[in-house]
């Protein structure tokens, strides 16, 4: 009889811990470094701050690199007076990793707290009320962590819940948002600060003809930070819910489906000169053609099946897989208006990307007027990709537009 009642009052906890409804986003804050560089001028900066002027044949293959990746101008901590103290930094392959630390340990918090301050103010409620907190970077990395500092920076309850989510790359945009819905739909009550900051500083080198490749990651990178404000069960006297988080999945693409080595399609490696870079060339492709049966999964449970008549928030790892995801769905030209607006004006800035994405189509949505904020459609799927090759899917609910923006 003990033993039977003991079972009843662990359910009945157990049901008093879950909310009810789904997570929700119900803010969203975004901020970039002051330093600017317009792409078109890039090759040039980068050469002379690398003091690698005299590699003109890798120039030029440099210039044509950036253009062709649809970027226009990049944000980024680094400045040149830095470099020219530290130039272990803009040799190819140096001891650099203290440096590095040194900068990122100091930098990457410091958006973190003016994008959480931004997304804080949006979302309307004393800071007070933050229960959990997810802090996301692949700059850098250290105990106490990044996600400690934010919590000192804002001035956060020393007993919020927190997380730290350490070199996930690209797909980690789209992991916060599975972790966060998590917490969310799990601690009744709750709400769940997600912060993403990146800065390139980490994979900053000079050129090398002998490893040609790794210019790719010197021409698409850019510095970035993003907040969201996540919970269940808003109370909509006082909060605004933009976008349901539906459902969450996280997908690794096997190699017996491309034949090609995808545990290598995309990989970083952290060693005493930096965190080295390799992008396969065939990644694209690798996405491309496994995209539609990861994305029939998970909006196979909605009975959707015309992929025009959704949003998309799609990771911009760069202007190819932009491509040929929009062929390989048939997309309209259209649908990717927001992930090629933000590659265009920021480059990928990896996790932090789709919470920009998705900051510009909920502004884009107001500015046109549109019902809800994915664009005036109901329904939308964000895609991450990362090193794995790991892909992120989240099927999201857009929200009635506020009638007002903040």
């Amino acid at each position: 009889m003990t033993s039977f009642h003991n079972a009843v009052d662990v359910k009945e906890i157990r049901e008093t811990q879950r909310a009810q409804g789904l997570a929700t986003i119900l803010a969203i804050g975004t901020a970039t470094p002051p330093n600017s560089y317009n792409q078109a001028d890039y090759p040039d900066y980068y050469f002379h701050v690398t003091n690698s002027e005299h590699m003109i044949d890798l120039k030029n293959k440099f210039k044509r690199i950036c253009d062709k990746t649809m970027i226009k101008k990049r944000y980024m901590v680094l400045t040149e007076e830095f470099l020219k103290e530290n130039p272990n930094m803009c040799e190819y392959s140096s001891p650099s990793l203290n440096t590095r630390q040194d900068l990122l340990i100091t930098e990457v918090p410091k958006p973190g707290k003016e994008t959480a301050t931004k997304a804080i103010d949006e979302w309307g409620l004393p800071k007070s009320k933050i229960t959990h907190v997810i802090f996301c970077t692949t700059s850098g990395i250290d105990m106490p962590g990044a996600d400690y500092q934010l919590t000192k920076l804002l001035g956060l309850s020393p007993s919020v819940n927190r997380l730290i989510m350490y070199q996930q790359g690209c797909s980690a945009g789209g992991m916060v948002l599975r972790l966060a819905k998590d917490l969310a739909e799990n601690n009744k009550g709750s709400r769940v600060l997600v912060g993403c900051s990146e800065i390139m500083a980490t994979i900053f080198c000079g050129p090398s003809e002998d490893h040609v490749d790794t210019l790719l990651g010197q021409a698409l990178f850019g510095d970035g930070a993003a907040a969201i404000i996540v919970a269940s069960d808003p109370d909509l006297a006082v909060e605004h819910p933009l976008f349901e988080i539906v459902s969450a999945n996280q997908t690794i693409i096997p190699e017996e489906v491309v034949f090609l080595d995808t545990e290598m399609a995309i990989k970083l490696y952290l060693r005493e000169d930096g965190l080295k870079l390799h992008l396969h060339k065939d990644a694209p492709d690798m996405i491309s053609e496994n995209i539609e049966n990861i994305l029939m999964k998970a909006v196979q449970p909605l009975g959707l099946r015309d992929w025009n008549s959704m949003f998309w928030v799609v990771h911009p790892g760069g202007r190819r897989i932009l491509d040929l995801v929009e062929l390989k769905l048939n997309l309209n030209k259209q649908k990717l208006r927001a992930s090629r607006h933000v590659l265009s004006e920021y480059g990928n800035m990896t996790s932090s990307c789709v919470l920009f994405i998705i900051n510009e189509m909920r502004n884009k949505s107001m500015e046109d007027g549109e019902s809800t904020t994915g664009e005036g459609l109901d329904w939308g799927v964000l895609f991450g990709f990362g090193p794995g090759l790991t892909v992120e899917t989240v099927v999201l609910h857009s929200k009635p537009t506020p009638t007002t923006q903040n």
